[in-house]
């Protein structure tokens, strides 16, 4: 059986493991993401060390972003337009390759977190899904015809636009390209600083809760009609907040009027509108899935 390395590359942290699969994750580290140089240092270090151990067929890195994906391009691999202070064109998939000499595979985190759950979660059955995270940052993966949607990069959905309205919800948003979108009024930092505490804090009959459950919803109702999704997975630590899935649940239908007119939606909304079910571990897992992709395309 082939073994391959996973990077979970986010903006707090970073996660490394050595497995093939759920069932099969061997060796974990986890280090705090501090500089470019010496975070991916890290990476390298860890991977060389497990390589020597047993070998590695290939390595997944699910990234924050933006990231260039288009294989094409110069920065192809690279870390861009960050707001992560000392990440802006940091060559993440470069650094790697230049001291690991096993193929690489490189994407998104959310897209990574969105291949697991094709692979081996709640999407395991479908070919059109769409993987939304709610934490930190707001991000979306989409499978359609089962392949992850990439096109002049890779998708942004956190950063649509929603209905605002200032009378009932003057906060401006936190967002520092566009404000109030959907990021900038629903992540987990914009909740914070309206709210003055912490997602985790707030109580169950908080009024954060309604209102968190309005913007999710109008964000859902845009991506059911533009990409017609079989499913829709939402994971991140805001959604850890399970009274937020049935509120959620409720109002999307009421938002499309009867227009999608679907069973999954009109009678079967709970398992439409759904959590991850490899929980915390679709990021990870979705980085193996991306090195077993990597592996078999290098063989062609």
């Amino acid at each position: 059986m082939s073994l391959f390395g996973g990077i979970e590359a986010g903006g707090t942290k970073i996660v490394c493991v050595v497995g093939s699969g759920p069932e099969d994750l061997k060796d974990e580290i986890r280090f705090q993401t501090t500089t470019p140089t010496e975070t991916i240092q890290k990476a390298i270090d860890y991977f060389s060390k497990q390589n020597k151990k047993e070998s590695l067929s290939a390595i997944g890195i699910g990234s924050f972003g933006p990231v260039d994906l288009n294989v094409k391009s110069p920065l192809y691999g690279y870390i861009t337009s960050t707001t992560k202070p000392g990440w802006s064109n940091t060559n993440f998939l470069g650094m790697l390759k230049e001291q690991l000499n096993i193929p690489i595979g490189f994407d998104t985190d959310v897209n990574a977190a969105a291949l697991g759950e094709y692979k081996w979660g709640a999407a395991k059955e479908l070919n059109n899904f769409l993987y939304l995270t709610i934490g930190t940052g707001i991000g979306g993966g989409a499978v359609v015809s089962g392949k992850l949607i990439h096109g002049l990069m890779h998708t942004e959905m956190g950063h649509i636009f929603i209905p605002h309205d200032i009378i009932s919800d003057p906060y401006k948003g936190n967002c520092p390209f566009h404000n109030d979108c959907f990021e900038g009024l629903a992540s987990g930092p914009a909740i914070k600083e309206r709210w003055g505490k912490p997602a985790e804090e707030l109580c169950d009959d908080h009024k954060a809760w309604e209102l968190q459950a309005k913007y999710i919803s109008l964000a859902l109702s845009n991506y059911v009609c533009t990409l017609s999704p079989e499913r829709i997975i939402i994971g991140g630590g805001v959604m850890e907040k399970k009274l937020l899935f049935p509120m959620i649940r409720k109002n999307v239908p009421k938002l499309l009027n009867g227009y999608i007119g679907v069973d999954e939606i009109l009678n079967d909304i709970d398992h439409y509108i759904v959590p991850p079910k490899l929980g915390n571990k679709a990021g990870i897992l979705g980085a193996i899935a991306l090195a077993e992709d990597e592996f078999i395309n290098s063989l062609k």
